[in-house]
């Protein structure tokens, strides 16, 4: 991975040149052998380093400009440009032709940052899919941004504050989802979201959205035309004979494995990842793949001593609160790759965002039915379910089907499991907005174009399950390990092949992923195709019922948070009782969110 950051000023009062070199040295996982670059000017610095090369840079007396990831050009004479003389060559040469238009011939992902110190001008922006990361702070005519925010709160005329919205929006959603960060003043961008500055004031806008209209192709002919993109997907992420690739036995990364093993001409590495935990383990599935495509198989086994290790680091390794478990796997695997020569791992992510297999899509579709229902059948049907104990799960569905969409997505949520006022502090609560998130939720929903429940889902899932949460998760832990990352299955041609692929032949009634399970019969193996979705997730709770040292650890943790009085005491100790009467792998979720938040707080 790499990493753009700098600064830009429009008032009298500029920063002394060189203050770049404190946004550089604040960077986590940088080394003395990280390749970086800069350039300065009186009232502006770009600068950037990466594991494996540094981002693209270029200078002019007219403009500076920064590209950070693997864009890819949809205009020729800007693609041979950037061939010739470099990415950041052609955005700047795109912006003084097309202006902000020239993000519409960007895809791919990346984050770049282009400045006119003449004219009082900057340019931030983050690829469609955000699958690179970028920052701001705003205020007093200055301009600081990065893509990490430790590289923001380094400088000292930032001065940064927690912001205890963020807390609440942490333990709402296991992130802090964009646009809010982990503190007061500094803001994410959003995915295909630019902010232009111009004579002192700020812009922020999405420069693209991703269309939804459905192919009028037969099913035939898509179904051929999936492991033409899905080819192609893996060739553009440029593998070589350093390329490995994550394996969990999942479909994404069994396809991912197998069209790069067609790739290449001899048998390449596959990383996974297991648990000595019923349940969790999906090896089994991983040496099927590997035996189904001839590749070599290396397999590592996380241990809850392996986690113990790993909190701090990677609670100090997050520029902000991080929830998601899978974390831990993912750094062992990134790390266990890099061991074995590895510089750049294919990833499997956004399989499931892209051809409808997260369990809530078909969930979400049961309910959906209930709006179709006449009303006066529900006139009838919700007092007798209301009154007749027999049919309890009736009114539970009737209850869950009448939350309007986005917010039944959120029922289940541990937030809304127990009155707010049992979880926080009086004080705590009188600080934040607790309907922000559903109301962020909501936002997205609404601004997709489409109509369908599928599709919007998908478009939800694009921001909040891969730009705020899984894409931040690998991106971050292969930065740690010291290997490269790239997605094959978010490669622009496939995403948009996915977004033509009619709901109904997504999921075929309630069947998750319908329409690429067929696609890939013949191609993977048949025990792939039949099993369940898993992942990596982490038995934490399990872990934690049995383990002394890592119960420990999370108690001590605990009583930290009970301490810092976000958070009711007695809930923290509730909490710990329901964990140990039998419910560990439920109840261990929110105490592993609350260890990393207390982790966090301790680290930075």
């Amino acid at each position: 991975m790499s990493s753009i950051y700098g600064w830009f000023s429009v008032s009298k009062s500029a920063p002394s040149p060189g203050m770049i070199d404190s946004q550089r040295n604040a960077s986590k996982c940088l080394t003395a052998a990280s390749p970086h670059v800069v350039c300065r000017h009186k009232s502006a610095e770009l600068g950037g380093h990466g594991i494996n090369a540094a981002p693209a840079i270029y200078q002019s007396e007219q403009i500076l400009a920064i590209i950070d990831g693997t864009p890819q050009w949809q205009d020729s004479a800007l693609a041979a440009l950037a061939k010739q003389q470099g990415d950041a060559h052609a955005l700047a040469q795109g912006f003084l032709h097309d202006g902000r238009a020239v993000l519409d011939k960007i895809s791919g992902p990346f984050a770049c940052c282009l400045i006119q110190p003449e004219n009082h001008y900057a340019l931030l922006a983050v690829d469609r899919l955000g699958i690179r990361p970028l920052a701001f702070y705003w205020q007093n005519g200055q301009l600081i941004f990065g893509s990490q925010l430790d590289q923001i709160a380094a400088r000292p005329d930032v001065k940064v504050a927690i912001d205890p919205q963020a807390i609440f929006n942490y333990l709402y959603a296991q992130v802090i989802p964009s646009p809010e960060t982990i503190y007061h003043g500094i803001a994410k961008l959003q995915p295909a979201e630019c902010l232009e500055i111009s004579n002192g004031q700020i812009d922020r806008r999405f420069y693209w959205q991703r269309p939804y209209h459905d192919s009028a192709l037969p099913k035939k002919a898509l179904l051929a035309q999936l492991h033409a993109e899905l080819e192609q997907a893996t060739a553009a992420c440029q593998p070589d004979q350093h390329t490995g690739a994550f394996l969990s036995g999942g479909l994404d990364s069994s396809t991912v494995v197998g069209k790069l093993q067609k790739l290449m001409p001899h048998p390449i590495d596959a990383f996974s990842i297991g648990f000595d935990a019923d349940g969790y383990d999906e090896m089994e599935y991983a040496r099927i793949t590997a035996k189904h495509f001839n590749v070599k198989l290396h397999e590592y086994y996380v241990t809850p001593a392996d986690v113990l290790r790993a909190i701090p680091l990677i609670a100090k390794t997050y520029d902000e609160p991080f929830g998601n478990a899978s974390a831990i796997p993912a750094y062992y695997c990134a790390k266990f790759a890099k061991e074995q020569g590895i510089t750049q791992l294919l990833a499997g992510d956004g399989g499931d965002e892209i051809f409808a297999g997260n369990a809530r899509y078909a969930k979400q579709k049961v309910f959906d039915f209930y709006r179709h229902i006449p009303s006066f059948a529900k006139s009838l049907l919700e007092p007798l379910a209301a009154s007749l104990p027999p049919l309890r799960k009736v009114k539970s569905y009737i209850d869950q089907a009448n939350i309007p969409m986005p917010e039944r997505l959120e029922t289940y949520n541990f937030l809304h499991r127990s009155p707010l006022a049992e979880i926080f502090s009086e004080s705590f609560l009188r600080q934040v907005n607790p309907h922000l998130p559903s109301q962020n939720l909501h936002n997205t929903y609404l601004r997709t174009d489409s109509n369908d429940l599928v599709k919007r889902m998908l478009f939800l899932d694009n921001k909040f399950t891969l730009a705020d949460n899984d894409l931040r998760k690998v991106n971050r832990m292969c930065e740690l390990a010291g290997v490269d990352v790239r997605y094959p299955m978010l490669q622009e041609n496939l995403v948009d092949f996915a977004a033509t692929i009619p709901s109904d032949l997504l999921m075929r009634g309630f069947g998750l992923r319908s329409f690429y399970r067929e696609g890939m019969k013949g191609f993977l193996p048949d025990a792939t195709l039949a099993k369940s979705k898993q992942g990596f997730g982490l038995p934490f709770g399990v872990w934690m019922a049995a383990d002394k040292n890592l119960k420990d650890f999370a108690e001590a943790n605990l009583q930290g948070m009970a301490n810092r009085g976000f958070l009711n005491p007695t809930y923290i100790k509730n909490l710990l009782q329901a964990h140990q009467s039998g419910h560990a792998s439920y109840y261990g979720v929110m105490i592993w969110l609350l260890v990393m938040l207390e982790q966090w707080l301790l680290a930075h």
